[in-house]
């Protein structure tokens, strides 16, 4: 039985794996969203005190359904993250150690992102790695974008990343100039749903397939300069139409950087995860993408798209070469 620790940002989670039948008799996160909408962002100093709140509710509950004494290891985002919110967990999952007297590991927060698509896979079967590798995962978030190569043996090569703003930071802020509230993801996609995404064309960066990075800054900058043409009324008239168009802009460059690497190189199957992993439109694309390639598409269930902590315990049973002692994340975190 692994226990999963998951505080690197505003959500706070406990999880336990079990090993042996690869499943989860014990997940739970408490989501501090509501907190920071009045902010329009995640507060790091009110992110820190509510982990330090919700642990030990979390921590009791968890007591009702498992016994510590089942628990054999113990794993916990180490970064990257918001350093006080990471401190909140380490400390948690650092005296549990203490008092159980087991093994505390640090995991990679992205490296558990990476992974996610893969929980409910059957482990023990060999076709799990030989069907699957090399894998291409696109991992995309409020903070990351991030294309990379996953081995057989877990090996992470990032083939593209951001050079800005993250695809998801792109989605928020998007929404904050159309007046939507936070986290603005969501809202730009419900409007989207209703609008025609070919109506308006919004610059997309790095196009050609030498250029293997991301960048949403001047996406968003294009959005406020129409905004600011706009009359009120018009703006109501097209409003769905700028969300569907501003939403496909950025799940069009998504998909179009992959299926350029997936033209260059050969692999196994593609994954999607992170949080912007739960936008409808994005995961469309990506599946067609996988059967124009003939290639397994891997996505995570909705509840292990945001930071979970089943991911990090999930991520520590499979992976258990790239756990670290906690104090070898600092000062680098290397995936």
């Amino acid at each position: 039985m692994i226990l999963g620790v998951e505080s690197s940002c505003d959500d706070t989670g406990l999880a336990v794996f079990d090993e042996q039948n690869g499943s989860f008799p014990y997940e739970r996160t408490s989501s501090q969203a509501d907190l920071h909408v009045p902010y329009g962002g995640v507060v790091p100093q009110l992110a820190a005190r509510e982990h330090l709140r919700n642990f030990p509710i979390l921590f009791e509950d968890l007591k009702q359904k498992i016994s510590l004494a089942e628990i054999t290891k113990i794993a916990v985002t180490c970064g990257p993250g918001l350093p006080g919110s990471l401190a909140m967990g380490i400390t948690f999952a650092e005296s549990l150690g203490l008092i159980l007297k087991r093994e505390v590991m640090g995991i990679h927060h992205l490296r558990g992102h990476i992974l996610s698509p893969f929980i409910k896979k059957d482990l023990g079967e060999e076709s799990f790695r030989d069907g699957n590798f090399p894998h291409l995962s696109l991992l995309v978030s409020g903070g990351n974008t991030i294309l990379s190569e996953v081995s057989s043996n877990f090996e992470i090569q990032i083939l593209a990343q951001t050079v800005d703003d993250a695809a998801g930071e792109a989605l928020d802020k998007g929404a904050k100039l159309l007046g939507l509230k936070y986290p603005g993801g969501p809202e730009i996609e419900h409007f989207a749903a209703l609008g025609n995404a070919r109506r308006f064309k919004f610059p997309q960066a790095f196009t050609k397939p030498d250029e293997m990075f991301f960048s949403f800054s001047g996406l968003k900058t294009s959005l406020r300069y129409m905004l600011e043409k706009l009359s009120d009324e018009d703006l109501r008239g097209q409003f769905n139409d700028i969300c569907a168009s501003y939403q496909f802009s950025i799940v069009d460059i998504l998909v179009k950087k992959m299926e350029q690497i997936l033209s260059q190189r050969n692999f196994r199957s593609i994954g999607l995860s992170g949080g912007v992993s739960n936008n409808g439109s994005l995961r469309e694309r990506l599946s067609e993408l996988g059967k124009k390639y003939g290639l397994q598409c891997h996505m995570p269930q909705t509840k292990y798209t945001g930071d979970n902590a089943s991911m990090i315990a999930f991520a520590a049973a499979v992976d258990e070469s790239h756990a670290s002692k906690i104090i070898d994340f600092y000062p680098n975190w290397q995936l």
